[in-house]
């Protein structure tokens, strides 16, 4: 019936043909591992790890709508993204991270979120519900 995606291959019917045929799968694999390569170079730049912590920063107030996000690479280094909200208004903050440190001081939430970025590279599948106290509050661990 259709025949839109089929190519027709044709056979190589002697040496010299077989060997054209060697020759330009030599050619296409050639290119394909420098594709290959510049992939590789490129994906170490990409976000790998990521951890979060939910938290509520006033015990008396509110939920835990305030969060700490940790995003990474595979050198451990990106930023921590922290969002306080309050009745006011919201107030993020990010901080930059290199190779798992930042040189400016960090919150314990942030501190949280950092490790569960590094100890779990961005897989944790499961979610940890049980609450937590810190030093601002409670906090969740997701």
């Amino acid at each position: 019936m259709f025949h839109f995606f089929k190519k027709e291959k044709k056979e190589p019917k002697n040496i010299k043909e077989i060997l054209e045929c060697l020759e330009n799968l030599e050619k296409d694999f050639g290119k394909m591992s420098q594709d290959l390569e510049i992939l590789k170079r490129e994906n170490q730049l990409s976000v790998k790890r990521v951890g979060m912590v939910r938290f509520n920063p006033f015990r008396e107030v509110g939920g835990d709508q305030s969060f700490s996000l940790a995003l990474l690479d595979d050198d451990n280094s990106g930023v921590v993204i922290t969002s306080l909200y309050i009745r006011e208004g919201n107030r993020v903050y990010g901080k930059p991270i290199k190779e798992g440190k930042s040189e400016y001081s960090l919150s314990s939430e942030e501190k949280e979120a950092l490790l569960k970025a590094t100890k779990n590279n961005g897989k944790d599948k499961t979610k940890k519900l049980n609450n937590q106290t810190t030093d601002s509050g409670s906090s969740r661990a997701y």
